[in-house]
């Protein structure tokens, strides 16, 4: 609705012939406000195991019946839909809490904090709102805090067998793909801290870092990925939190030089609600020119239901929201010899 200026003709002083006008301009309300996380906030640093308050602001959203609060990691491939089937590589967070209108406060109350929490971790808020059978619908919010444990760093441990064999007589299926030259795959890390729990340590945001002996055999790449470049051994040797640990890696692959493909999500962009929205990784490329496997997943905002998600081009209808909210979307694509890329990302804001 455009602004109603509505004026008023003042009558003219004395002998000047001059028309005054007075306006007012109408319609030019408040901001609506939306929904929000108020606690904790975005950039707080939490202890792993505690307790704390969440709390939420309704904004101008009316008819809220629940509110659900979700914890999963930073650029962790999420499903938060009750009782529905899984995807493949998904993650289903757990359900934290449920906030209900008598609650303390109002749609919040006490939260635990993920005992096994380390690093960035991303809180999601979803409430449910009721307009009538036909018209329900749900809006978010998410936050991103810090996770830091009280516990001390005890030993690093691989989730795998030691020593580690990739190739023809390896566990070639060990992460998902056929081992090949120029695959990219991500180790398995976990820490054993002093309180008895087991946390995933695998993501440099957790403190780990990597170094291989052989850069020739294995390469490590950023955000903890590690790359078949050669045929060979190398030690792999972990750090965090001033312990260390390693593995042997026994590397036999077809010795055919092969180039990771390299995915393209395309740019990000901005879409009205209600809207069908488009994911293009056409742009995605292999060196070789082989043909490509695509996988697009969702890693942030609240669950969509993403069609197509092994083609090059996938689609999701956008969701209403009461203000602009970005969902986040992971793409890897692999060529025909089993070699990944390393991720893409697109971002998505849907406005009102």
């Amino acid at each position: 609705m455009r602004p109603l200026n509505l004026c008023r003709l003042l009558p003219p002083e004395g002998k000047l012939t001059v028309v005054l006008l007075s306006c007012t301009v109408l319609g030019l309300g408040e901001p609506v406000a939306a929904f929000k996380i108020v606690e904790p906030q975005e950039g707080d640093t939490l202890q792993a195991g505690s307790i704390v308050s969440a709390r939420v602001d309704l904004g101008d959203d009316q008819g809220i019946v629940t509110v659900r609060y979700y914890w999963y990691r930073e650029e962790e491939e999420v499903q938060v839909e009750q009782g529905t089937a899984t995807t493949a590589g998904s993650i289903i967070a757990p359900l934290a809490m449920i906030g209900k209108a008598e609650g303390n406060p109002s749609f919040g109350g006490p939260l635990l904090v993920p005992h096994d929490g380390i690093g960035p971790m991303r809180l999601l808020a979803v409430a449910e709102i009721s307009g009538g059978r036909l018209s329900s619908r749900s809006v978010f919010d998410e936050i991103v805090v810090t996770v830091e444990p009280t516990a001390s760093l005890l030993a690093i441990d691989f989730e795998t067998d030691k020593p580690l064999q990739l190739g023809k007589t390896g566990q070639s299926s060990a992460f998902g793909h056929v081992d090949s030259m120029g695959k990219i795959f991500d180790l398995p890390v976990v820490g054993e801290f002093s309180d008895g729990v087991t946390r995933r340590i695998s993501r440099p945001e957790t403190g780990t870092t990597y170094e291989s002996s052989n850069p020739a055999v294995i390469t490590i790449l950023p955000g903890g990925l590690l790359q078949i470049t050669g045929n060979g051994k190398t030690t792999l040797t972990v750090s965090n939190r001033g312990k260390q640990a390693q593995l042997d890696i026994d590397v036999t692959v077809n010795d055919e030089p092969n180039q990771p493909p390299v995915a393209d999500a395309g740019t990000d962009k901005t879409v009205k609600a209600g809207t069908k929205v488009k994911l293009s990784g056409l742009k995605s490329r292999d060196p070789e020119g082989d043909a490509l496997y695509y996988s697009w997943s969702q890693v942030r905002g609240s669950k969509v239901s993403l069609l197509d998600a092994n083609n090059s081009e996938a689609s999701f209808l956008a969701p209403q929201v009461s203000e602009p909210r970005t969902y986040r979307f992971k793409l890897r694509v692999t060529d025909k010899r089993g070699a990944d890329s390393l991720p893409a990302f697109v971002n998505v804001t849907v406005e009102p």
